[in-house]
């Protein structure tokens, strides 16, 4: 496993996303899936960094592995509780000037990952994602 902690700002997401595509290139990730996987990312860490502290200082620690060919990343902060699951999924049916503002971010997370859990644990959020890699060997 890798871990990074960076404080949760803004100008930190260069060094987030560069974290996630040097372990994701070491894994012959394909570029879509790459793609996908740093959408994902950049949603994910933007939120805490706007939301999690509440216009205060903190911390966010990213978490990434792999085993039999699929990649978890997990995210984790000290912030206020939210589990961004509880959200109803926006209704893309709509135009955007009919939908209400909000949650598309995660709904893209949900759409390019194969799976988003959220837990609340030791004081601290916890969102894990997963991705398969397609072509990468499994582990022995």
């Amino acid at each position: 496993m890798q871990v990074l902690n960076v404080p949760a700002k803004d100008d930190q997401l260069d060094r987030v996303t560069a974290f996630a595509d040097e372990f994701l290139e070491a894994l012959d990730c394909p570029l879509k899936t790459q793609m996908q996987i740093d959408l994902s990312i950049e949603e994910i860490f933007v939120n805490i960094a706007h939301y999690a502290y509440a216009g205060k200082e903190g911390d966010a620690e990213i978490r990434m592995a792999e085993a039999d060919g699929v990649v978890t990343f997990t995210f984790i902060d000290s912030g206020v509780p939210y589990d961004p699951l509880k959200k109803p999924d926006p209704d893309v049916s709509l135009s955007a000037e009919d939908r209400q503002i909000g949650g598309l971010g995660i709904f893209l997370v949900k759409k390019n990952m194969d799976s988003v859990s959220y837990r609340y644990e030791d004081g601290k959020n916890v969102l894990t994602v997963t991705k398969k890699i397609p072509g990468l060997a499994l582990s022995d």
